[in-house]
């Protein structure tokens, strides 16, 4: 183990992003990620998905998306084997980091409600779950050709 880099992600780690997603992160009730979907966001906001990395291997994720308006953190992954050494903390540090460049006030973070894992990263990095707010979502079928 090396000192842990964390940058944004290069086009050419996208796919081991999503590799890395396979192991790392929850998947099970949303939409499977693609590659089309990566390689979207990184085409409109090279800055957004931001990866922790050791020795050229990807061991933590963060999408801090921007809309212009609002911050918004997704995809908070950290390699399993990994887990409680700081890496989740630094790649949040990073995120509001960006979010400050871009004179954000309030960040959002989506988390799912079972996964006591995560909320322990998140409570200690200073965030509280919101009672007063529901997420609604709905899945877009593809558009026409």
């Amino acid at each position: 183990m090396g000192e842990v880099e964390i940058r944004a992600a290069g086009a050419g780690e996208l796919a081991a992003v999503l590799e890395f997603w396979q192991v790392a992160a929850e998947n099970e009730s949303r939409p499977a990620d693609t590659m089309a979907a990566v390689e979207a966001l990184h085409g409109r906001d090279p800055g957004a998905l931001i990866v922790a990395v050791d020795g050229g291997e990807i061991v933590g994720t963060v999408i801090a998306g921007w809309d212009g308006w609002r911050c918004h953190i997704y995809r908070l992954a950290v390699a399993p084997w990994r887990r409680r050494e700081g890496i989740g903390g630094r790649l949040v540090a990073a995120a509001e980091e960006r979010f400050r460049q871009f004179g954000g006030t309030r960040v959002d973070a989506m988390v799912l409600d079972e996964n006591d894992a995560a909320h322990r990263i998140w409570g200690t990095s200073g965030y509280r779950q919101q009672d007063d707010w529901s997420r609604w979502v709905k899945p877009l079928s593809a558009p026409e050709p």
